[in-house]
């Protein structure tokens, strides 16, 4: 490329943008930051990079509560490289271009008559971030929505275009698959779907113990099974999902039920619990009777019943474990709390995933249980959690628990070696691959490839 090429390219970069995810608790200010719109100029970004010896690291939407897609050198978002590419009606599938959203795919996969089999809390996220972070849903037979993918187009760090699945390329295909954005630039990525669908939602409220007495029967009797521990109550909230061919029911939105009580008065009341710890429970016992107050019942499009609100900032760390092991954690954290004093944030939140074969994917040939935990930032205050975090994952990892590759953790490539059978083949497609490592940065340099 010519210098005057190379300037035209790093022309386009931009001086001085500053990076932060959506939780507030990680930023950066890359030295520049591209919205590339082709196939071209995703690959000049990566040459003058290979070049000039500069690390490149795309970033989604930034959902990650972690610093997963932070870097000091080029950032790279995709977010205008999001074209539909084909809808194949026959198949079922769509490809598209990876820097759309579930959101925006939710969309167009409604004009088809088309839906996704399964789905996460939250659809803001990138196609590419959710095939390279283990982004997952729950029910007994469903696995990480990257199960999902037919196949795979990414470019290396040298330009190159490699399509990928299972039938070709099959390493690559579960390298890149929960591979961080370490392996290459997701491209386009086809979709498996299914026809259009609606779900019937059902809640049920028990109490800790009955729930895990029971938690395999409960587990196979829908399609999406979840619940919700309030801590400080000794109670779940129980959310059973199956398809239905019913009519939907009347939307159930209220704003002085789901923002003014739901939102604003919530937040204003774990502000207030900073100074006044033993807020806490009383939080946790009057939310956990609004949970259970109301319509027990809703049928609405399958994509409307799979996501929910966040509410506010908030830290949340998520681990996986064998599903065997589930109640024993659950009792443990549930006693811990009750010994320790600790005020814990509502909800503990449950969900269940399918095995697969990914070289990093947290269900790796075992069907798994992901417990998800959480410590909400009231006005992007600071709230201490550092002690429940650490029992946490001591908890987790006790039981051969693997953290979500999205979210912050403190384990170390040594550690995580020991967790992932094919980790050292995951890391020889990388080197294959990216010799120089220009997609990685110092998360995946840790975590990874054991350099600090």
């Amino acid at each position: 490329m010519s210098s005057l090429e190379t300037k035209k390219v790093l022309a386009r970069g931009k001086k001085g943008h500053r990076f932060t995810n959506w939780s507030t608790t990680y930023s950066c200010s890359p030295e520049l930051y591209f919205e590339p719109e082709s196939t071209d100029e995703i690959r000049q970004i990566l040459l003058i990079a290979k070049e000039l010896h500069k690390r490149v690291r795309v970033v989604g939407s930034g959902y990650s509560p972690s610093d997963l897609a932070c870097t000091p050198e080029y950032m790279m978002s995709l977010k205008k490289y999001k074209a539909v590419l084909e809808i194949d009606q026959e198949k079922q599938q769509v490809t598209m271009q990876a820097g759309l959203t579930l959101t925006e795919l939710h969309t167009v996969l409604d004009i088809h008559g088309l839906g996704f089999p399964n789905l996460g809390a939250v659809s803001g996220i990138s196609c590419a971030g959710v095939i390279s972070t283990c982004v997952h849903g729950t029910g007994f037979n469903y696995g990480l929505l990257a199960t999902h993918v037919s196949r795979l187009d990414i470019m290396t760090a040298s330009g190159e275009i490699i399509t990928c699945s299972r039938m070709h390329n099959e390493d690559i295909f579960r390298s890149v698959i929960c591979g961080m954005g370490s392996v290459g630039v997701i491209l386009s990525i086809t979709w498996q779907c299914e026809k259009t669908f609606s779900l019937c939602l059902n809640k049920k409220s028990f109490y800790l113990n009955e729930m895990l007495e029971d938690l395999e029967a409960q587990l196979v009797s829908c399609d999406h099974f979840k619940f919700f521990w309030y801590p400080h109550t000794d109670k779940v909230v129980a959310e059973y999902a199956s398809r239905t061919t019913r009519g939907h029911t009347p939307p159930q939105n209220s704003w002085f039920r789901d923002m003014l009580i739901g939102f604003y008065l919530l937040e204003f009341l774990y502000w207030l619990s900073i100074f006044i710890p033993a807020l806490v429970p009383l939080i946790s016992k009057l939310y956990y009777m609004i949970a259970t107050s109301g319509s027990k019942e809703r049928i609405d499009r399958s994509y409307k019943i799979m996501n929910f609100n966040c509410l506010f900032k908030q830290y949340v760390t998520e681990w996986c474990i064998p599903r065997n092991k589930v109640a024993d954690v659950l009792r443990t954290l549930r006693d811990w709390t009750e010994k320790s004093g600790y005020k814990v944030h509502f909800p503990v939140e449950v969900r269940f995933v399918k095995a697969d074969d990914f070289y990093l994917s947290p269900c790796y040939k075992t069907d798994s249980c992901f417990i998800n935990i959480i410590c909400y930032r009231p006005y992007n205050q600071f709230v201490a959690h550092d002690a429940y975090w650490r029992f946490y994952e001591n908890l987790m990892d006790s039981v051969g628990g693997k953290p979500h590759w999205a979210k912050a953790h403190n384990l170390c490539a040594a550690d995580m070696e020991k967790k992932y059978p094919m980790f050292n083949k995951y890391r020889e497609v990388c080197q294959r691959l990216d010799p120089q490592g220009i997609l990685r940065n110092s998360n995946v340099d840790c975590t990874i490839f054991g350099k600090t």
